[in-house]
């Protein structure tokens, strides 16, 4: 099954891939951006988010992106990943590293990483809300969770609607339940430069794993935002943008 994605611009291809509290849609204020810099920026639905379904088999995110690239015609790529996305972006990088041109992941989330109390409890809540049947109160713990308090209305609605359709892609009594495939990952096997940006006001974790990151993958650097949560690029994107472009423009430049 091929992802539900699009693609806009030419030049040095970047694969941007989501949070999963969001669809491709959270990368609205970078495509703009992106593309008038100079790049071919191809957005994916991972399964179940936006406008890919469900699995009807066993499947490995890591993969569907390589398989997406395959059937475009592409070789080679710089990732930028959110949260999930990013743990993604990882998993390719590390698995295809001859592919990855750069990496670049904002609030990432990592295969490996043990939850801290915080950030159980929320899953938990998380897990007793849908159980119960409450989407929508599943729904708004997610927004309260995942959004800095410097996100507008708008942002925060448009996240609404993205986590409230993927409860519901997600928790059809049609859906299968087809897990993703974990294959081994040795994330010393990444090449690619790569940046790691946290904010400050997102759970801990993630700046830890930012700061473990980078003292992991050679050619990294880390950037904790003050005033982000874990979506700066919705959150702030007029702040976000530069620090993206600056860090391709010295990884990946436009032609």
């Amino acid at each position: 099954m091929t992802l539900s994605h699009d693609v806009a611009g030419d030049g040095p291809t970047l694969v941007l891939i989501h949070s999963t509290v969001c669809d491709r849609r959270m990368w609205d204020p970078q495509l703009p951006v992106l593309t008038a810099a100079g790049y071919r920026v191809i957005r994916v639905d991972l399964r179940g988010f936006g406008d890919t379904p469900m699995p009807d088999r066993p499947y490995n995110n890591a993969d569907d992106v390589a398989e997406l690239l395959d059937e475009l015609g592409i070789e080679q790529a710089a990732l930028i990943g959110s949260s999930g996305g990013g743990r993604v972006a990882l998993e390719f990088a590390a698995r295809l590293p001859q592919r990855t041109t750069a990496l670049a992941l904002l609030c990432t989330a990592v295969a490996d990483h043990e939850p801290s109390a915080r950030l159980s409890a929320f899953g938990d809540q998380e897990d007793a809300l849908l159980e119960a049947g409450d989407v929508a109160a599943a729904t708004e713990l997610n927004v309260t969770a995942w959004i800095g308090p410097h996100a507008d209305d708008a942002t925060r609605e448009l996240v609404r609607r993205m986590q409230r359709h993927a409860f519901e892609v997600q928790l059809a009594p049609v859906a299968e339940e087809h897990g993703s495939i974990k294959k081994d990952v040795d994330l010393a096997a990444i090449t690619a430069p790569c940046l790691l940006v946290s904010g400050e006001h997102d759970f801990a974790d993630f700046h830890d794993i930012a700061v473990r990151l980078s003292e992991q993958l050679a050619g990294s650097r880390h950037l904790h935002l003050d005033w982000a949560g874990h979506l700066p690029s919705m959150e702030r994107p007029e702040e976000l943008n530069p620090v993206l472009l600056d860090f391709l423009r010295e990884t990946v430049p436009a032609h």
